[in-house]
């Protein structure tokens, strides 16, 4: 009787390092790194799509370890994630430190202003001294206000103050709250105010501090904010000012202009409101006190 022997059985070899994989691997790594550093986005960028390609090719590879593939496939879809979110966010950083632009507010100090008025108010020291204590409890009331930050609604800057931004110096020398008769009588074409409302008048100095050798054209705005919080324009009523503020001539560096601009605004409580100054086009916004 013949007997049959079977054959040899044959073992499936174990699959092996996956080099390409495990390259792709790092350069998705080293990509994602870049992508986070601002200076070198573009350099995490070209790794980043060069490592995605190389672990989806690294899957196919008959006989490979597919680990390292696997691993490098997300950390570059990841990483792609981690890096348009990284350029998006220096952008808008690019974008702030462009087109925002510094105030800064110079406040006059105590007792500056005519010499008059600081004899008057050295008189008077005596007696505002004594009337504090019966005052102490009601300014401790009023404390939140005084509080807050100066240059708002709450705790505008006074009268006097420089605002200042990169290329103009503004200052609000005074403010006229009655003065319908006065623009009246400037211009036969100068409406009257409507009811309930009445003209005030700015009187602004502006300075150019850039230094652009072609000048500019003063980009500054002044507007007056009621109690209630609306605001009021000099474009809501046109109008032709006594000493009309030169908003049209180009400055150069060192030069400044002086002028009035007219408001109208509501006529009760107008003493309430206050001024928004704006000291550039892309500046902020700064509140002045109206007296």
């Amino acid at each position: 009787m013949t007997s049959t022997y079977p054959g040899p059985v044959a073992v499936e070899a174990a699959p092996s390092r996956n080099v390409l994989g495990i390259i792709a691997l790092i350069t998705a790594i080293l990509g994602t790194i870049f992508a986070c550093v601002p200076g070198a986005l573009i350099l995490g960028w070209a790794l980043l799509p060069i490592a995605f390609v190389l672990a989806l090719v690294s899957l196919f590879l008959k006989g490979k370890k597919r680990g390292a593939g696997i691993a490098g496939l997300i950390v570059s879809v990841v990483g792609t994630v981690i890096g348009v979110i990284v350029f998006f966010a220096v952008v808008a950083d690019a974008f702030d430190d462009t087109f925002t632009d510094e105030t800064i507010v110079s406040a006059p100090e105590e007792g500056e202003g005519d010499d008059g008025e600081a004899a008057s108010g050295a008189e008077d020291e005596a007696a505002t001294e004594e009337e504090a204590d019966v005052v102490a409890s009601s300014d401790d009331d009023e404390a939140p206000a005084d509080d807050a930050e100066q240059g708002t609604r709450a705790n505008p800057y006074p009268l006097g103050s420089e605002i200042t931004a990169s290329d103009w110096a503004v200052t609000v020398n005074s403010v006229d709250l009655d003065a319908t008769d006065a623009i009246l009588a400037e211009n036969p074409f100068n409406e009257d105010p409507e009811e309930g409302h009445a003209y005030i008048l700015v009187d602004l100095s502006v300075q150019y501090i850039g230094d652009d050798p072609e000048g500019d054209i003063p980009m500054v705005s002044v507007d007056y904010v009621s109690a209630e919080g609306n605001t009021f324009r000099s474009s809501d009523m046109m109008t032709v000012a006594p000493d009309s503020f030169d908003s049209m001539g180009t400055l150069y560096e060192g030069a400044s202009t002086t002028g009035n601009i007219a408001l109208h605004v509501p006529a009760d409580g107008v003493e309430d409101g206050v001024l928004k100054v704006s000291p550039g086009m892309f500046a902020d916004d700064v509140f002045v006190a109206v007296d």
